[in-house]
């Protein structure tokens, strides 16, 4: 059966399990891409194409939560190649500003073409006649223009969730054309922030022969017309409205008390959630709570640091060496500033559902947020989200998305660790009054721009999207 609207992504919005007897089962998937699309799959009786997380799986189509499920099977070569190898550890860090270096391997990259023109393949077969095909994020840059090339009657649309990087890094990549030739057989190709949008043209401008003029980019057919892709900013928003009914239940109310008791009911509590990944700046923010206390400015019991660092890539060697270096760095603070009964900074290395994270969020006093380079961060959105009594401060790096929309966070870079240290004490040690109306302006921004208006309103700009050519 043909689907007026198909979405492309890595994953499938479930997770599928294989019984002892063989049988599938299916438990939905966390995260706010699923809760962003969800209402308008259901509207629309789209389908959705994605791996289902387990290699060697082979599965039907099938139907869940009112969407069409579409599994493409991945071999276990090809999670360790594609997935983990070319995306994780070639596209993942050339993203993020090199914090890790890249690395590049040849048959890495023929594993990402081979398994993106089977994303394509599925895509084509499930579309209808002038469908709308939405693909996301990096693990699938080739996938638009192969669609293209299969079924030049569809709508495509393609979301960049992380950051692009400028042209001065992009051109270490050996592929870089073939990326950009990739992307650009979108109709609309959509970012986080203007800044990357403007990176991915400059970078169309220097290794193309491609006529731009502004975001638009004028790319011939195979028949001689042209058509215009337009590279814009759409940052990405939460279910805000889910989170905030959460926080003012009763029973996540009487859990954020629990935290706070448990912890010793301490004056400050700081609060850190991230993927335990090199990106989120973890250690620095570790270490200058780990200055504050040396030098007195905080003291242990009176404030406490909650660092929430959920499992990510764990069969990749840098992760395994964060996640080495953090708790190292975790031990040796709490061995020096802890007491019997009072420990610095409580580690946790699990991954938690929504109801406790927003315990977490409504029990916290100073939200931290020091990614060294994010796409958006919707964690902090989350926190505002759950403030429900406006009351909380959230200390947010510059080099995140969300720093672009956030106005009433305070503002650090995480590279700069007195200043990160100055913004810590300040949150910490904040006027009542201050804090209120900076935790006004944030939720006011956060409930009235959710996830569902965004997913509306890039599907509304890539159905509008003209197809004549420059003028």
């Amino acid at each position: 059966m043909p689907y007026e609207l198909v979405v492309v992504a890595n994953r499938l919005p479930v997770d599928l399990t294989l019984g002892p007897d063989g049988s599938l089962s299916w438990s939905r998937s966390p995260g706010g891409l699923v809760s962003a699309l969800e209402p308008v799959m259901r509207e629309a009786d789209g389908a959705w194409i994605g791996w289902s997380g387990t290699a060697d799986l082979e599965s039907e189509p099938f139907d869940a939560d009112g969407m069409h499920l579409v599994p493409v099977c991945l071999t276990t070569d090809e999670v360790e190649e594609y997935y983990e190898g070319f995306a994780n550890d070639t596209l993942w860090p050339l993203s993020h500003d090199v914090i890790s270096p890249p690395v590049y391997h040849r048959h890495w990259w023929e594993t990402y073409r081979r398994v993106n023109r089977r994303f394509a393949t599925e895509a084509a077969r499930h579309a209808a006649p002038g469908a709308v095909v939405w693909v996301h994020d990096y693990q699938l840059q080739l996938v638009p223009a192969i669609l293209r090339e299969l079924r030049p009657d569809v709508r495509i649309g393609y979301f960049h969730h992380i950051p692009f990087p400028p042209l001065e890094i992009f051109a270490q990549l050996p592929w870089r054309r073939q990326v950009v030739e990739g992307l650009l057989g979108a109709d609309l190709v959509g970012f986080q922030r203007s800044g990357d949008a403007a990176n991915f043209v400059r970078v169309v401008r220097r290794f193309t022969d491609l006529t731009t003029r502004g975001p638009l980019v004028a790319v011939p057919g195979p028949d001689g017309t042209e058509r215009q892709v337009r590279a814009s900013a759409f940052p990405i928003s939460i279910d805000s409205g889910r989170f905030d009914a959460l926080a003012r239940t009763q029973a996540v109310r009487d859990r954020a008390a629990e935290i706070r008791a448990s912890l010793g009911d301490p004056q400050v509590m700081l609060l850190g959630v991230d993927r335990l990944d090199y990106t989120k700046g973890i250690r620095h923010r570790i270490k200058a709570f780990g200055e504050l206390l040396a030098e007195g400015r905080l003291r242990v019991p009176e404030a406490v640091l909650v660092q929430v660092a959920s499992p990510s890539r764990q069969n990749v060697e840098a992760y395994q060496q964060l996640r080495e270096e953090v708790e190292l760095l975790v031990g040796r603070i709490n061995g020096e500033h802890g007491t019997i009964g009072a420990v610095p900074i409580s580690y946790l290395h699990h991954s938690y559902p929504p109801e406790e994270m927003a315990a977490l969020y409504l029990a916290a006093d100073v939200m931290l947020v020091t990614s060294l380079r994010d796409g958006m961060n919707l964690v902090a959105k989350e926190f505002v989200a759950a403030c429900v009594d406006d009351r909380g401060v959230l200390v947010l790096s510059e080099f995140t998305g969300a720093a672009d929309e956030l106005a009433g966070a305070l503002l650090v870079n995480p590279h700069d660790i007195d200043g990160l240290k100055d913004a810590v004490e300040r949150a910490a040690r904040m006027d009542p009054r201050e804090m209120r109306s900076r935790m006004r302006k944030l939720r006011r921004r956060v409930m009235s721009d959710d996830v569902r208006r965004w997913s509306q309103t890039f599907l509304r700009t890539l159905e509008a999207a003209p197809r004549e050519p420059l003028a």
